[in-house]
């Protein structure tokens, strides 16, 4: 898919910037930047796996 976006002068400048730092083209940069959003997990997620895990340690402990 192929998206278009419309950035300010100032965060194109930031962006290329950062894309040269990298050596990377920007487009590249931003495609990553857009992968890493989509595929974070959600917070809550974590908080609420956190918790399980660390209630249930020790019986995944006895589980080993």
């Amino acid at each position: 898919m192929k998206i278009s976006l419309e950035v300010t002068g100032a965060q194109e400048q930031q962006l290329t910037e950062a894309a040269n730092r990298l050596n990377v083209p920007p487009a590249e940069l931003a495609a990553a930047a857009v992968r890493d959003l989509v595929t974070r997990p959600d917070p809550e997620f974590e908080r609420a796996a956190r918790r399980v895990l660390e209630k249930n340690r020790e019986l995944y402990e006895r589980l080993r």
